[in-house]
């Protein structure tokens, strides 16, 4: 299926350069070319020398050229050709070369010839006649292998901090809007039989079934996956069913499908990798949540000025990360409502940001905001000393720019509890529930006199009479996670593919 350009994205992710451009369609590649004449040359039984003096050419000067290194001039190739007995379009075709040999010793020659063999520092072996079939076929499986390594590396830190930060950059300046996969989204469940309400179970199925798949739910999905598609007998394998949260399910069965409709390929870096899980998470929010149906319950909200995410919620039956996150896709694109967005652990860190309102994250030196500490007096940590969370929490903030009204839900997992807290200007709150309210906090960060430097007169008390022991995060430590797809244990998902195979 041909891939999906999201104009926004389409450049994340992209090579920033190419070691060697392919040739044009109607040129032919001046190393398959001089192999092809090698191939007629050998296949004839004449030397370099006798080629050479039947062409009226050096020896010397055809090496070059059936090396690869120099194109000859049509003059030559025209004369090259009548010494060889062949058809001047036999040596210029744009076919694959004439047999295995030619093959693979172009393969070495532009392997040889990449960057990332130069950056070995090691001299390269000459593809002649002299090497054994053996060795050329060793050689080329090696670097097949070394480029496999290379394009499968750990990404660093802070490659992955870069490229979120990058991402997040490029959704605030389109207001976190995607308009190609809305409508894609909106085409797919509407042919799906999908009208009003949560989207269900059965119509995440048939929009499978359209594509050719069947959802199977099974116990024993490869610990490095969500889900798993065996795209050779048509089958998206999901968790159990009877799971808490038929949302979750469903989001997963959509990110699946996404990958089809969207026409991805494996990704080309870490960066490729974002993308496509951005493009996978907002097709399947775009479906569990449409447009036309959202915009409509959400523009009738507004009129009312009692818009939630908390009902936003309920109508569609997601995660209130869901229907938050969900509220920043059409907050701005459809309301006229800039908006910010946060999730926060209970440790304080921001693990989820995003905001096209000025609200003032903290930021590392790449411009990141992930893992960086969020002001103890916003809504996102202040709703973690509340007693009563079984609804959602409101609050004013002062901050250095500008007073924003925020709603925020606490949440639990197993790494600990969490936040989700979505947030406007001042001059916005009016649209909200919640705006009556008197809670009100001023904020100086990301001046750390704010909340982050301990007073005075505890820093005078304790200062040179304490020594905690800091509990290391693992992830700290730990690269991003290697493979074709980051953190996938490939020999883990072949042998649970083999096992669910259909035998005939």
């Amino acid at each position: 299926m041909a891939r999906v350009r999201v104009a926004a994205l389409e450049h994340i992710g992209a090579p920033q350069e190419s070691a060697a451009p392919p040739p044009a369609p109607e040129t032919v590649d001046p190393v398959t070319l001089g192999r092809r004449i090698r191939h007629f040359r050998t296949q004839r039984g004449l030397t370099l020398a006798d080629l050479g003096a039947r062409a009226g050419a050096t020896p010397s000067q055809l090496s070059l050229v059936e090396n690869g290194r120099r194109e000859p001039r049509l003059s030559l190739l025209t004369a090259l050709a009548g010494a060889l007995s062949v058809p001047v379009a036999d040596l210029v075709s744009p076919e694959p070369p004439p047999d295995r040999r030619a093959a693979l010793e172009i393969e070495l020659d532009r392997a040889q010839r990449s960057p990332l063999f130069a950056g070995l520092g090691i001299k390269p072996v000459r593809p002649g006649r002299t090497l054994p079939m053996d060795a050329l076929e060793s050689l080329v499986a090696l670097h097949a292998e070394l480029a496999r390594r290379h394009n499968a590396s750990h990404a660093t830190p802070e490659e992955a901090r870069r490229a979120n930060t990058e991402i997040r950059l490029v959704m605030r300046t389109v207001d976190n809007h995607l308009p190609e996969l809305e409508e894609l989204a909106e085409t797919m469940v509407r042919e799906a039989g999908y009208t009003v309400g949560a989207l269900t179970h059965r119509t995440v199925a048939r929009m499978a079934e359209l594509l050719g798949f069947r959802i199977i739910h099974v116990d024993d999905l490869p610990h490095s996956t969500r889900t798993v598609t065996d795209l050779a007998n048509g089958r998206i394998y999901l968790p159990p069913a009877s799971i808490p949260g038929g949302h979750g399910l469903r989001s997963l069965a959509l990110q699946a499908i996404a990958h089809r409709i969207l026409g991805h390929e494996h990704p080309a870096s870490y960066a490729d990798f974002l993308r496509q899980r951005l493009e996978i998470n907002y097709f399947a929010a775009a479906c569990l949540m449409p447009r036309g149906v959202a915009v409509e319950f959400l523009s009738t909200a507004k009129n009312a000025k009692d818009l939630a995410v908390e009902d936003f919620r309920d109508a569609f039956g997601v995660t209130h990360e869901a229907a938050a996150q969900r509220l920043t896709n059409l907050a701005t694109s459809h309301l006229d409502i800039p908006v910010h967005f946060l999730r926060v652990g209970d440790d304080g860190a921001l693990y989820r940001g995003y905001e096209n309102d000025g609200a003032p994250f903290v930021q590392d030196a790449t411009g990141a905001i992930e893992g960086q500490p969020v002001c103890r007096r916003w809504t996102a940590r202040t709703v973690f000393g509340l007693q009563d969370r079984t609804t959602e929490n409101y609050q004013y903030t002062d901050t250095p720019a500008g007073t924003y009204w925020c709603s925020s839900q606490t949440g639990t997992q197993t790494a600990g509890q969490f936040s989700i807290t979505v947030g406007v200007p001042y001059l916005h709150a009016k649209w909200f529930r919640g705006r009556d309210t008197s809670v009100r906090q001023v904020s100086r960060c990301p001046d750390e006199s704010c909340c982050r430097r301990p007073p005075v007169d505890l820093t005078r008390q304790w200062e040179g009479r304490a020594w905690p022991s800091a509990a290391l995060h693992a992830q700290i430590l730990a690269p991003l996670p290697a493979g074709t797809f980051p953190g996938v244990d490939d020999a883990e998902v072949y042998a649970f593919l083999e096992k669910h195979a259909p035998r005939d």
